[in-house]
């Protein structure tokens, strides 16, 4: 690459990889919407970096990715070094080049968001595709193994990442998930339009040559006790997720033709990856909340109406734009600047033709007289005082009343974790909203962080935070396993 200008990144402006076209996507391709740079442009595009002395990006991203160290990498085209650096920080960087919403994390907090962004993603995905393509794999030549075993429950993102330095730990992890694939909402929740879901297969088949094991189709605390897990091994990692429903309420909600986010994204996940759908179940298995079988109904030439403005409202909507959907309108009861789904996904949305309805309270959720839902009764609302969380609330405008007519609605209000018997029933302390509890660093508590109220178990991720990122699962997972390590090999 020619010796760089310091004014590189007003000379190149920030670019994106190619997308599907448009009319392919509106057509129902299911394929991954960004395509992957060559080394041209990630040399480009990571040649805009400014290397700032306080590296905001940096900062802003849960797992403190070394971006600009990476990047530089990459200009100097040392992709296996980049790639070792990227897993130095991140046990899943290609996942989250492809989920994380950079526009609220790294990028968003790049010196050059005004003038358009380095596109950190995009390279760090064209990073680590790029390595393990070419038969990269992270070194553990050095790793002493010390006999010790982990017991992992759940096979998600925090799950993974806490096995992925377990093994660095030389610790024998064990991964357990009741579900036949690994990746937890990554496999089976995210659509393949954001991440092509070869990309697990392939993780998984790097965990596996790291020394990972993973027992797949096992549900702790029906086919396995936890106790014989805490009898057999020396540790256990909890990273269950956020799996209950989040129930709004509306009346009308039994009506043909709801249905919640979840199943919804489950089965067309299964669908699109050549597997036997079932709507209420994955892999078989209920999903918390949501247990009666439903019937999915067919979209194509239907109105659609997606309740909830976060990312997972986002699948859905897109989701339903690919199977054919007339009309799809995504209500929400705050304003566009208040919604928690990542503009980009909301700027794709809109692209391939979804509404958006803000300010838009639904109240009530109308069916004819067979049953199935006609429409959503909705308020307009306005923006008024600060929560108990500092978010303004979203006010009803009396009078403001109105129907929008659906053939079909989606609740898509978010998820949450429960504590399951099986845990309590062994002194594991939960909160009131289902979160597992878990020490924080320098709380006061005398445990390690991470560590439960039953010394041998750990937990991190959504159920104990409850529902978040997939960046901040995989940070909590790996600095689990930093705790593990240091109480097993003190």
């Amino acid at each position: 690459m020619s010796k760089k200008s310091a004014f590189q990144f007003l000379d190149l402006p920030r670019q994106m990889p190619q997308r599907i076209p448009l009319e392919l996507r509106t057509a129902g391709d299911w394929g991954e919407l960004y395509g992957k740079f060559g080394l041209a442009d990630a040399q480009y595009q990571a040649g805009r970096c400014l290397d700032c002395g306080n590296p905001y990006c940096s900062w802003k991203c849960p797992v403190h990715n070394a971006i600009p160290q990476w990047l530089q990498l990459v200009q100097e085209n040392r992709i296996a070094e980049a790639a070792a650096l990227c897993h130095s920080t991140n046990p899943l960087p290609e996942v989250c080049g492809r989920v994380c919403p950079q526009d609220r994390l790294c990028e968003g907090s790049c010196t050059l968001e005004e003038f358009g962004a380095v596109t950190i993603g995009a390279v760090e995905k064209y990073i680590v595709d790029a390595a393990l393509e070419s038969g990269w794999r992270p070194d553990l030549s050095q790793v002493q193994a010390s006999g010790k075993r982990v017991a992992v429950v759940g096979a998600g993102p925090a799950g993974l990442a806490c096995a992925d330095r377990l093994a660095r730990a030389g610790i024998h992890a064990v991964v357990f998930d009741r579900y036949e694939q690994i990746g937890g909402l990554l496999q089976f929740g995210i659509p393949s339009f954001k991440l092509d879901k070869r990309v697990i297969d392939t993780r998984r088949e790097v965990l596996e040559g790291m020394g990972v094991e993973f027992r797949l189709g096992v549900e702790v605390g029906g086919d396995l006790a936890l106790s014989e897990l805490l009898e057999e091994f020396d540790a256990v990692f909890l990273g269950t997720g956020a799996y209950r429903y989040t129930d709004g309420g509306l009346p009308g909600q039994e009506l043909n033709g709801v249905l919640p986010a979840l199943p919804f994204l489950v089965q067309n996940s299964r669908i699109v990856s050549g597997n036997d759908p079932a709507l209420s179940s994955i892999g078989g298995r209920p999903i918390a909340g949501w247990e009666d079988k439903i019937a999915l109904p067919d979209l194509d030439g239907r109105r659609v109406v997606v309740l909830g403005g976060g990312d997972t409202g986002m699948d859905c909507v897109r989701s339903a734009i690919r199977l054919g959907a007339a009309k799809v309108t995504c209500a929400y009861r705050r304003d566009e600047a208040n919604m928690p789904g990542s503009a980009r996904e909301v700027a794709n949305a809109r692209e391939e033709g979804v509404r958006f309805l803000f300010n838009r309270q639904p109240l009530a959720i109308e069916g004819d007289a067979d049953g199935n839902v006609r429409g959503v009764q909705v308020v307009e609302t306005r923006l008024g005082d600060p929560d108990e969380r500092g978010r303004q609330r979203a006010v009803p405008i009396e009078g403001s009343e109105s129907l929008l007519e659906a053939d079909v609605v989606i609740i898509a209000f978010g998820f949450s974790p429960s504590v399951p018997d099986w845990l309590t029933e062994l002194g594991v302390e939960g909160t009131p909203n289902g979160r597992i509890v878990a020490a924080a660093c320098d709380d006061g508590s005398g445990r390690l962080p991470y560590q439960t109220t039953n010394p041998k178990l750990f937990a991190g991720g959504d159920c104990v935070r409850g529902a978040d990122l997939v960046v901040t699962a995989v940070a909590e997972g790996r600095d689990a396993a930093a705790s593990i390590a240091d109480m097993l090999l003190a």
